[in-house]
């Protein structure tokens, strides 16, 4: 007898999304690297991409954390962000959550 699940993508981003809230390890992290790609929204919100000589993750700040920052973030800044490692659903986007920089 064949019991394979079959999922909708929104219902597979969904519990990849919940599995990683659910890690410990993935959540108030500190991830050190480069800015590159800076963009504030006119929302508030900032979005960035984060690099070091090997890798890079895509990362968001959403307006409440960055109402907080006591300077300009920039293209080609040194940063340490603290923050969680999260999914967005309706993209299936990997990426990095910062609440603080």
């Amino acid at each position: 007898m064949n019991t394979r699940l079959t999922l909708t993508v929104e219902e597979l981003n969904e519990y990849v999304r919940k599995s990683l809230a659910g890690d410990p390890m993935l959540r108030n992290l500190f991830l050190r690297g480069e800015l590159s790609n800076f963009k504030r929204h006119v929302s508030g919100h900032l979005y960035f991409t984060l690099k070091d000589e090997k890798s890079a993750i895509q990362c968001a700040m959403f307006r409440t954390s960055a109402m907080g920052l006591r300077f300009r973030p920039a293209d080609g800044m040194k940063v340490i962000l603290r923050g969680s490692v999260g999914l967005y659903v309706k993209t299936g986007s990997y990426q990095f959550y910062a609440e603080g920089m």
